[in-house]
């Protein structure tokens, strides 16, 4: 299931009482970035206490709309059409993540993502705390060039085989956290656990269009209905903005913004334009 990349750090021969019992290692790949983006497949592998994997889970999602930047993660509205929607895969999910401390790479946003696919499908996500192996790469003191997930898989000796592909993904950050996780519990090292607070209640805003959209172009996959939708949905008229799109109930700026620091680390600017060289995303996960 998973290569052994644990043997160059051994389990210590007594292990941190205070540690958690399980961990679900996550990945999923959505719309998008922005706060009404959607889930469009979910991957978890759970791992006992000491990170022995138990299984792994897969499964695509129907965000019952355009499925966002395609030529990222390979997802189309045809691929996704007969997937389950979020509230057909909720209890499944729910068993997957129940009692475990939730595991990803910048966690914060898979968190996000997670509660409020509950939230609209009047539910509470089954998660308490959270561990973010930025974070946690930081508390090693790993000598990574960047915090981005094929830096921390390299450092290990793990192969991407189809980055942006949930399954994979997870099983990427399941066989980089495993070392991780022994060699934190060797050195002693307190876990940079964070709590989830759960949403209770959603709303979404109405739905935009994307830079790109009405000239069927690539820009953010050109305009694709949601899907599902009617043939011949047309989206509607997105508000011209200085350096991108100003999307509804908010604003955003395409990546030709002239300031590098707020080209970095606004979310949007990857949803509204393709991501030019230098376009940091996700950023380091401040947990």
């Amino acid at each position: 299931m998973l290569e052994d990349l644990t043997t160059a750090v051994p389990s210590p021969p007594s292990w941190p009482t205070a540690y958690p019992k399980g961990y679900a290692v996550v990945d999923v790949e959505t719309t998008g970035l922005a706060r009404d983006d959607r889930i469009i497949s979910a991957a978890v592998y759970r791992l006992d206490a000491r990170g022995e994997v138990e299984d792994h889970w897969y499964t695509t999602v129907n965000p019952e709309r355009d499925p966002g930047p395609v030529w990222i993660h390979g997802l189309t509205s045809e691929a996704l059409e007969g997937a389950p929607l979020f509230q057909d895969i909720a209890e499944e999910f729910t068993t997957r993540l129940e009692g475990r401390v939730l595991v990803a790479h910048n966690a914060v946003f898979d968190w996000q993502m997670i509660a409020r696919e509950y939230a609209r499908a009047e539910r509470e996500a089954p998660v308490r705390q959270r561990l973010c192996t930025i974070a946690l790469s930081k508390e090693l003191g790993l000598p990574l060039p960047n915090h981005k997930l094929e830096s921390l898989a390299a450092h290990f000796g793990v192969v991407q085989r189809r980055a942006h592909h949930a399954l994979d993904d997870a099983r990427v950050l399941a066989e980089a956290f495993r070392p991780s996780l022994r060699a934190a519990a060797a050195g002693g090292v307190r876990l940079p656990l964070l709590e989830c607070r759960p949403l209770t209640e959603w709303s979404d805003r109405p739905a935009t269009p994307r830079i790109g959209q009405q000239g069927g172009g690539r820009g953010y996959g050109g305009y694709r209905p949601a899907v599902g939708a009617p043939p011949g949905s047309a989206p509607p008229a997105p508000t011209p903005t200085r350096g991108g799109t100003r999307r509804a109930g908010g604003s955003s700026r395409a990546c030709g913004s002239p300031s590098p620091a707020t080209h970095r680390s606004n979310a949007n600017c990857w949803r509204t334009a393709r991501p030019r060289p230098g376009c940091m995303w996700p950023p380091a996960c401040p947990g």
